[in-house]
């Protein structure tokens, strides 16, 4: 049996793990068996046929495996006809959610130079808890971070792609009130939080006549009809924030959302591009980013494998622009 080497150790944060279903893991065909380790949080095939797993150490390539351009393309247009889209010259990019933590995107030629690219990002059932985040000094930032959510703070939370952040939200967020109502709005459903009261609400792409798309900014729009205590954005990635922002700014206090920046120096300048999309100056943007958000908090994995936090609110610069004011 082929091995992805070298083999990472489980990372702090995985789960429990749980089988596929014999129909995904017919579906996923050789590469159920990476998906179905609970090591694993990527599973990429390249055009060129060969497989790489990342199992918490980088992208590894498998040894032993490999497929070829029909097989590859069948694969991609199996998985991701199996999550509802098709695939194909007309539509060669496509991007789904096959359910059981698992999100795959599909490209495949002339898009795809080399062949068929698949991209399946794995995460993992079960819900977040502080506990389980591994958070550097964790013994004094939980009783912290817990009194955030208690006072309904709106929070700003921050970091580059795998470094925690949806996790943190969805481990906050559970500290909400037993009896509030948390609306929890996403591209891709990938949220579960340890409350009694949740809504998930999922983006739908337009069909092959562009009729039926429903945007995150729509989402936003008619989850305040839904009368929220709380409204989670699982990340912000374009005009949404326009309309996030106004519902902070109106009184649904205590929500959280995410933005991906790789740095906390990086946040500023990826508001105004995302404040820009929205139709926002930046003027506009920084007046209602300060008050709409109460704290931002970044995270960073560190080599230990620790989640290392830093806190600090939006302000003004001296310049008027938008900057982040890190806790003393």
């Amino acid at each position: 049996m082929p091995q992805a080497q070298p083999q990472a150790p489980v990372p702090l944060w995985a789960h429990l793990h749980q089988s596929l279903p014999p129909h995904l893991r017919r579906n996923l065909g050789p590469l159920a068996e990476y998906v179905d380790d609970p090591r694993v949080t990527d599973v990429f095939v390249r055009g060129t046929g060969s497989v790489f797993v990342d199992a918490g150490e980088g992208a590894n390539h498998v040894t032993g495996l490999a497929l070829s351009p029909g097989e590859a393309t069948d694969l991609a247009r199996r998985l991701i006809e199996f999550g509802g889209r098709r695939l194909d010259e007309a539509q060669p990019l496509a991007d789904v959610n096959l359910g059981h933590g698992i999100r795959v995107h599909g490209a495949i030629p002339p898009i795809a130079r080399l062949g068929a690219e698949i991209s399946l990002r794995i995460h993992r059932r079960g819900r977040a808890s502080l506990d389980t985040l591994a958070l550097h000094d964790g013994a004094t930032l939980m009783p912290q971070l817990i009194s955030l959510v208690q006072a309904r703070q709106s929070l700003l939370i921050t970091g580059a792609t795998g470094s925690g952040k949806t996790t943190l939200v969805a481990a906050l967020m559970a500290y909400a009130g037993a009896t509030e109502r948390l609306v929890v709005l996403e591209d891709l459903a990938e949220l579960s939080i340890d409350h009694p009261h949740v809504v998930s609400l999922e983006c739908r792409v337009a069909n092959l006549e562009g009729a039926g798309e429903i945007t995150l900014a729509r989402l936003v729009r008619e989850s305040l009809r839904m009368k929220p205590d709380r409204l989670i954005v699982g990340e912000c990635r374009g005009p949404e924030l326009a309309d996030l922002l106004q519902a902070f700014l109106t009184g649904h206090r205590g929500g959280a959302t995410t933005i991906h920046a790789g740095g906390i120096d990086e946040i500023p300048a990826r508001l105004d591009a995302l404040g820009a999309l929205a139709g926002l100056s930046e003027r506009q943007l920084s007046t209602q980013a300060i008050n709409a958000f109460d704290r931002v908090i970044h995270v960073e994995r560190g080599e230990d494998q620790q989640r290392h936090l830093t806190q600090g609110r939006l302000v003004r610069g001296l310049d008027g622009s938008l900057d982040v004011r890190l806790d003393s």
